[in-house]
């Protein structure tokens, strides 16, 4: 989803050398498939998007997949551009690298103060692995290596399976298929209490790009837009937006992550961004993209 975003942006501002694999042609948790992959292809600029991702379910399930895989990935791929004298690296994380309790909205300095997640713990080890190892190139060896932390993204070509997708697209297929099936009701995770913000993946792309031209730290900077609304108060409106009219049942047995994540997006303001797509709008897109190409994705 992130990868694809960050193409359709390069290309829009005109940007056409690009190199660009697909996990079938190329393994980033193969480290000397990178490693050739590196030495011949000489990429100057490289945005680090590839990653193993999921939602409450899968990474509680597959915690040691999600830390060896992400580290795996990341490791390969920064290591090999710094050995091939790749002049700039972006590195993507997410906003679970930050403590579960912090400060709200956080600010990117928060990183590191106290406990994690328990629930995605494994998945944030790695990704904070991933924005030091560019914090100490650029430490040790002088490199250009910069990391952006997002928010909870949707948008074109997310995942839509019902058990290791984010929640929104999780919403967006349970409701569609509710709708299909004329079911009574939903049943959701948690009692819906959880605070959230969303960012449009193509918003996040525009970022990427910006950033890639106009940023130089060892800081990470927060990717977001500053507003949140309850995990109740989304499936309220993605049910709206699919049409879904039966009720919607909430499991408080299960977890709820973390009780609420809002970026401070300061930062990015300061240096000149800030996002475009409302949150509603940005449903109606994505699950415009999500009818348009469930038969393509086997759904």
């Amino acid at each position: 989803m992130v990868g694809s975003a960050i193409v359709r942006e390069l290309s829009r501002q005109g940007y056409t050398n690009l190199i660009v694999k697909s996990h079938a042609d190329l393994d980033l948790t193969r480290q000397v498939e990178v490693e050739e992959f590196f030495r011949d292809e000489k990429p100057e600029y490289v945005f680090l998007a590839a990653a193993k991702v999921g939602g409450i379910l899968g990474n509680a399930v597959g915690k040691a997949d999600f830390m060896y895989e992400n580290m795996e990935i990341e490791m390969n791929v920064i290591h090999s551009a710094w050995k091939n004298g790749c002049r700039k690296l972006e590195f993507l994380g997410s906003s679970c690298i930050y403590p579960r309790l912090a400060p709200q909205p956080i600010t990117e300095n928060c990183l590191l103060t106290s406990e994690l997640e328990k629930t995605n713990e494994a998945y944030a080890l790695a990704k904070i692995s991933g924005l030091k190892y560019c914090e100490y190139l650029n430490t040790q060896y002088r490199t250009d290596y910069i990391s952006v932390m997002p928010t909870n993204l949707y948008g074109p070509n997310d995942n839509y399976h019902l058990q290791n997708s984010h929640v929104l697209p999780a919403l967006i297929r349970r409701f569609h298929e509710a709708k299909e099936k004329n079911l009574p009701y939903v049943e959701c995770w948690g009692d819906g209490s959880a605070l959230r913000e969303f960012l449009y993946v193509d918003d996040l792309a525009e970022l990427c790009v910006f950033l890639m031209n106009n940023y130089h730290g060892n800081e990470t900077v927060n990717a977001g837009t500053g507003k949140e609304l309850t995990i109740k108060e989304l499936a309220n409106l993605v049910a709206g937006i699919v049409g879904y009219t039966g009720e919607i049942r909430w499991d408080a047995s299960k977890p709820n992550g973390t009780p609420r994540k809002l970026l401070n997006v300061e930062k990015a303001k300061a240096l000149g961004w800030t996002y475009h797509t409302e949150l509603d709008e940005g449903i109606r897109l994505t699950y415009r993209d999500f009818l348009e190409n469930t038969e393509r994705r086997g759904l």
